[in-house]
């Protein structure tokens, strides 16, 4: 039966996908935490190929816990940030903020 062999053609490209957006991902993290820790290029790097590693031991998606594994792992190493001109760090997700939608009709009932 064909449905039995779709998983097994899906996984390649499942994980080509996700090692993608791992390199991608990668590729941003290196970059601004390079930006914050100037002159710490190789120590940012063996953090994150360290990371990936766990990431990838504990998800199918690593690219999601990913960027917390680095930062936790980045804070443990009491590092102090290089001081910027201005503010330019990654802004605050606002999760809990729903917006609040208003019916554009209301049913009454006659």
């Amino acid at each position: 039966m064909k449905t039995d062999q779709q998983p097994e053609a899906a996984t390649p490209v499942f994980l080509q996908t996700v090692s993608a957006a791992i390199t991608q991902l990668k590729q941003r993290l290196k970059q601004d935490y390079e930006q914050a820790y100037p002159g710490l290029g190789e120590i940012i790097h063996l953090v994150l190929d360290e990371e990936e590693e766990k990431a990838w031991e504990l998800s199918l998606f690593p690219h999601l816990v990913l960027p917390d594994l680095v930062e936790a792992h980045v804070a443990t190493l009491g590092l102090q940030p290089a001081e910027t001109k201005h503010d330019d760090g990654p802004v605050p997700h606002r999760f809990l903020e729903m917006p609040t939608y208003q019916p554009a009709l209301a049913y009454v009932d006659c």
